[in-house]
């Protein structure tokens, strides 16, 4: 797969975003996935992030940017805001994690997630190994990592069906970032090392 963004996850979203469409990105960091579709896809697009330096670098980056914390929801924003809200490798870092999806569904027509994938076959082997993993998807030590919680495709696709959410399409990378032809989802959520996800919720 051809990696524009030095973020395979942001090259699997920039193809599910339509010319013109509203995106919100949650935790944008330097909005570099935004700059990308407003240059690629006439988008218009705004950014959400706690962190001073990021704010700055977004707009730096020409992004128009709110300083928010997400677990204090979304409310600066109307109801069907946005046709895709976007959360790339943030879900793990949030704690109520059925409130953002929740939130993200009802500003957004779509919710785009991605998220490093524990049951990676490397991240199981090096716990069974006695240490807790680093990888390119989860570059932290255990004592300096700002993820609060750890799990798997099969644990977020629960989530989903016990929230009533529809899983519109998915994809699972393995760390070169490339896509993993694989049928079964117990395959997938061993060879995946990180996880797209398109969702909606019920009309």
């Amino acid at each position: 797969m051809t990696n524009t963004l030095g973020r395979p996850d942001f090259d699997v979203i920039a193809g599910w975003v339509e010319p013109g469409h509203r995106v919100l990105d949650l935790g944008c960091g330097d909005g570099a996935l935004l700059k990308h579709l407003i240059e690629t896809r006439n988008v218009q697009g705004w950014g959400v992030d706690i962190e001073d330096a990021n704010v700055l670098a977004a707009l730096r980056n020409g992004i128009n940017v709110i300083q928010s914390n997400l677990e204090n929801g979304l409310k600066d924003f109307a109801d069907d805001a946005f046709d895709h809200v976007v959360l790339s490798r943030t879900l793990q870092t949030v704690r109520h994690t059925e409130g953002i999806l929740r939130e993200m569904l009802r500003v957004g027509r779509e919710a785009v997630v991605s998220f490093p994938n524990f049951a990676y076959w490397q991240n199981l082997r090096s716990v069974l190994d006695g240490r807790m993993p680093v990888s390119e998807d989860l570059p932290y030590q255990w004592y300096d990592s700002p993820n609060v919680r750890f799990f798997t495709l099969l644990d977020f696709e629960a989530l989903c069906a016990q929230m009533g959410l529809t899983i519109v399409e998915r994809r699972v990378l393995d760390e070169a970032g490339e896509i993993i032809q694989a049928e079964s989802p117990r395959d997938l959520n061993f060879l995946g090392s990180l996880a797209v996800y398109r969702l909606t919720r019920p009309r």
